[in-house]
């Protein structure tokens, strides 16, 4: 197994008998949260729906919740820098692994955009239909069809977010933005109203383990990752850090937006590592 960078992802051991108590444990909590709060979810989801159209003003709630609870089932320490933006748009960040969707989630209700294959990822696909998950094709030719989503959804008063980089990576840089759906923001009807939030994400591996313990990309496997979160004896931790909105009319087009966007994030994540978090 290779990586996007030519370099083979870290090796963990076998869990030993702690280990897969630590699995069982927290892996069974996981499951009873997700089963008895996706349920309600869905129940409450058929009258939400009724009285208020695409507007979910309840069920994110639960959405948020879960993430918050499922962190600190791992024991994975959240640091939250700055604060997320109170006025309508998206937030962008770089992107590490699928645990990225319980950080973002746990601190504000968003809706993630996620390419349109994840809707059949099984369980997952099954998770992100529920909790509201923008599914769009990323061609270049889709950007009419990206454009009338997006400007469904913010008219609902959603706060969207995506990942920029296209891909999740080892944790360790950066990589380039695209500024591919970027450009569903700049209309006329859209632009004026409408800011771009970067986040940065920076974790920080367990003591002991691999720097890039939390990194998931590639063509890595879910299942023994999952399985390393729950049987680490204990976890590190994400600085998850707020920069300053972006309003799209202050950008001329959407490579200039997504270069600041870029730009911030960066600079969070050189800071946190600079910094030791």
């Amino acid at each position: 197994m290779m990586t996007w960078k030519g370099t083979p992802p870290p090796k963990g051991s076998p869990p030993g008998l702690s280990g897969w108590l630590r699995v069982g444990l927290r892996g069974g909590a996981l499951l009873l949260l997700l089963g008895i709060c996706f349920a309600l979810l869905l129940l409450l989801r058929l009258p939400e729906r009724a009285m208020f159209g695409l507007n979910r003003p309840v069920t994110p709630v639960i959405t948020q919740f879960v993430c918050i609870r499922a962190c600190r089932i791992l024991g994975l320490s959240r640091e939250v820098r700055g604060t997320p933006m109170p006025q309508r748009g998206a937030l962008v960040a770089n992107h590490v692994s699928w645990l990225d969707i319980f950080v973002l989630n746990a601190s504000k209700c968003v809706y993630f955009v996620a390419k349109s294959d994840i809707r059949e990822w099984g369980g997952i696909g099954w998770l992100a239909r529920g909790t509201g998950t923008l599914f769009i094709a990323r061609r270049r030719g889709d950007a009419r069809a990206q454009h009338s989503q997006f400007k469904v959804r913010l008219q609902a008063g959603h706060t969207l977010l995506f990942f920029p980089e296209g891909t999740s990576t080892d944790g360790m840089q950066v990589l380039d933005f695209k500024s591919t759906l970027f450009a569903a923001f700049f209309s006329e009807d859209l632009a004026p109203a409408l800011a771009i939030q970067p986040v940065t994400l920076r974790y920080f591996a367990p003591g002991g383990e691999d720097p890039r313990f939390y990194g998931w990309w590639g063509d890595m496997e879910f299942g023994p990752h999952l399985l390393r979160m729950l049987a680490v004896p204990r976890h590190g931790r994400v600085v998850v850090t707020y920069h300053a909105p972006l309003a799209v009319s202050a950008y001329r087009d959407r490579k200039a937006l997504a270069r600041a966007a870029e730009a911030a994030v960066r600079a969070g994540f050189g800071k946190a590592v600079s910094s030791g978090g």
